[in-house]
């Protein structure tokens, strides 16, 4: 084995200053010559490197060359404690991932054979092993701050093109990969920076989003705030995030535009994807969806983040999301959430996250909201609630910058749903918060999800089939446990639908409320739409039975109100028919253990379009049960014809029927 230092001094790691001032690169051109097998990277006018095959080089110190060739079987490598990260022309290139079943993980990058020709650049920096579960992943970052600043040992300056670095902040700065698994900045131990204006774009593979592995940005470490003003970040890479939060630290993006396309997923990855974190590059497709990377993730204990007055888009999988984390909190305030490939989600909600959006604006393809145990408010971004929050979660806006945000109300526009809840939890509705759904508005399975609207300010639900609020059973497809291979899971299982009829529980209550029950509040609002509880019970997935509780105060509400029984147009859903999840029909019908509580509270009006099963109906003195004009509505109670009354109370087995 050869040892090389061709250029510059050895590394000095905190020896020499640590701000790098003026632009490191900002004569280089950002276009990369044609390499002959690979890519390219930066060095000394007139210098090549050849490493033939067979040939291992070691290198010791950061070297620069016109021209690199790397044969087939031709190696380059760097001492323990060390990485190495080729630029040409300031663009990262060449890393290549090993494959996800090697022994240490998936985890190295080589540089791969080519000839690579322009400013070429080997890099030797300090490595930063990142540990996560029983990995460790070798990150490799352009600009590497802590609480002291850049820290130039374990930085890759040649890849910082254009703009002004100090230990504070980087303005205008422009970082560039082609390559796989090379983080842009990485903002760590109680550190505080501020980037303006950067351009980001990076294509190639990521390795993982639970840890930031290949991100363009992260956040992460108690102490540690990171600011994003203008930035403009676009990736097109599997899990080659954009923002990554992680770890309590505050991270706020503002201004700026973010979006993340699908890359191709390795050969080696199992065809149906795994759940197990630590090699999860792909959405699980049963949550309906396909995609291979989501543009931000919020993980870690208590972690904030903020996106104001910004675009953040997906190509598919999501646009926001809290994966890995507990009691974060996620905020948008004034900004667009989208995906642009169809598929997708707005926001993912897991740990019992805090999600806020005020004035924000959803052109999603599935769902604007995927709630794993959350709270979520769509909201008004008055000058009041955003003070408030820029308080409370210490955003950093300037009296100029709040006076300068409109106040706007959010536009939910979700191409089927605009919740779907797998664990409890709720969300809030208000303002003047549109809600326009291609299909159900609330999807909720068998899970204690709640939603409150006020529509005193305006805030409206159109769903586009006609049904604002679905309870049913779980069509999610559990994961496989395998043996043998680096991860613990595979997504194999498969849903069928139960035949049958639901055998009635003798412990379950479908007359009064019960702890474990679906809610749904609406005040001051018109309504025309469905609402269905088809949930089996009776012991059925250990569920004894479960309620849906509708509560309407000075509303009026037009559709059917009913137990039901839900069909999917498929009996079984695997991964090939993954677009099936939560797609059902639902036929009125008696209820067994799916009780339907209707209160009609002060000024509030039920016209009753079709036949409605419920188990408990309550009336204020001034509310009502109608039927559309021309017809009338009758009630029988446990089959006996039953008057319906203001201030009535009724409950057992009700049957209300439109003639």
């Amino acid at each position: 084995m050869t040892r090389i230092s061709r250029t510059g001094p050895e590394i000095t790691y905190r020896a020499r200053p640590r701000a790098l001032l003026v632009a490191v690169a900002a004569a280089m051109a950002p276009t990369l010559t044609a390499p002959v097998a690979a890519h390219a990277a930066t060095t000394r006018a007139g210098q090549r490197i050849t490493v033939a095959a067979g040939e291992t080089l070691e290198l010791t110190a950061t070297t620069t060359a016109n021209v690199l060739t790397i044969a087939e079987g031709g190696a380059i490598t760097v001492p323990d404690g060390y990485s190495l990260t080729l630029t040409v022309n300031g663009v990262e290139t060449g890393s290549a991932l090993a494959e996800l079943t090697d022994g240490y993980g998936g985890v190295a990058t080589a540089i791969a054979a080519g000839t690579y020709r322009g400013t070429v650049v080997l890099a030797v920096a300090e490595a930063d092993e990142v540990a996560y579960s029983d990995l460790t992943f070798p990150f490799r970052h352009a600009l590497y701050v802590d609480a002291d600043g850049v820290d130039e040992a374990r930085s890759v300056p040649s890849g910082v093109l254009g703009g002004t670095v100090t230990d504070t902040s980087a303005s205008g700065i422009r970082l560039l990969s082609d390559g796989e698994a090379y983080n842009g900045v990485y903002v760590t131990g109680g550190g505080t920076y501020t980037l303006t204006r950067p351009r980001i774009a990076f294509s190639g593979n990521g390795r993982c989003d639970f840890i930031g592995y290949g991100a363009s940005v992260v956040g992460t470490g108690a102490g540690t705030t990171l600011v994003l003003d203008g930035a403009t970040i676009k990736n097109e890479g599997v899990v080659r995030t954009a923002v990554i939060a992680d770890a309590t630290a505050n991270v706020v993006v503002k201004n700026s535009t973010l979006h993340c396309a699908d890359g191709t997923v390795p050969d080696e990855y199992p065809t149906a994807g795994t759940g197990d974190t630590r090699y999860m590059i792909t959405v699980p497709w049963m949550l309906g969806l396909s995609g291979n990377v989501r543009t931000t993730n919020l993980l870690g204990a208590g972690t904030r983040a903020s996106y104001i007055n910004s675009t953040i888009s997906s190509e598919k999988w999501g646009a926001l999301s809290v994966d890995g984390g507990s009691y974060c909190t996620l905020t948008a305030i004034n900004s667009t959430i989208a995906n642009t490939g169809g598929q997708g989600y707005g926001s993912y909600a897991i740990g019992n996250v805090t999600e806020h959006f005020l004035g924000c604006t959803f052109d999603v393809g599935d769902y604007a909201l995927i709630h794993w145990g959350a709270s979520a408010h769509y909201g008004d971004s008055t000058k009041e609630a955003v003070a408030a929050l820029n308080e409370s979660l210490e955003l950093g806006l300037t009296a100029s910058e709040l006076s300068r945000l409109p106040v706007k109300s959010s536009v939910v526009g979700a191409g089927r749903f605009m919740v779907l809840w797998y664990a409890a939890g709720s969300v809030t509705i208000d303002g003047g918060t549109q809600v326009n759904t291609g299909e159900t508005a609330f999807m909720c399975k068998a899970v204690a999800g709640s939603v409150t609207v006020d529509g005193s300010e305006g805030a409206a639900i159109n769903a586009g089939n006609g049904v604002i609020f679905q309870l049913m059973d779980t069509d999610r497809p559990s994961s496989v446990s395998v043996s043998g291979k680096p991860w613990k899971t595979e997504t194999t299982g498969t849903y069928t639908e139960p035949t049958g009829s639901p055998v009635r529980s003798s412990s379950w209550v479908t007359t009064s409320a019960q702890s474990t029950d679906a809610k749904a509040s609406f005040t001051d609002i018109e309504l025309t739409g469905d609402f269905y509880n088809s949930v089996w019970g009776g012991g059925t997935g250990n569920l004894q039975g479960q309620n849906l509780n509708l509560t309407f105060t000075r509303s009026t509400v037009t559709g059917t109100l009913s137990a039901g029984t839900a069909e999917h147009a498929v009996s079984t859903i695997t991964s090939a028919t993954y677009r099936e999840i939560s797609e059902v029909t639902n036929t009125p019908s008696a209820v067994v253990n799916n009780g339907v509580l209707v209160t009609l509270g002060s000024g509030s009006t039920w016209t009753v379009t079709g036949t409605s099963y419920l188990s408990a109906l309550t009336l204020a003195s001034d509310a009502a049960v109608t039927a559309p004009s021309g017809r009338t509505v009758t009630l029988t109670v446990d089959g006996t014809a039953t008057e319906l009354r203001a201030g009535g109370s009724y409950t057992g087995a009700l049957t209300l029927t439109v003639a």
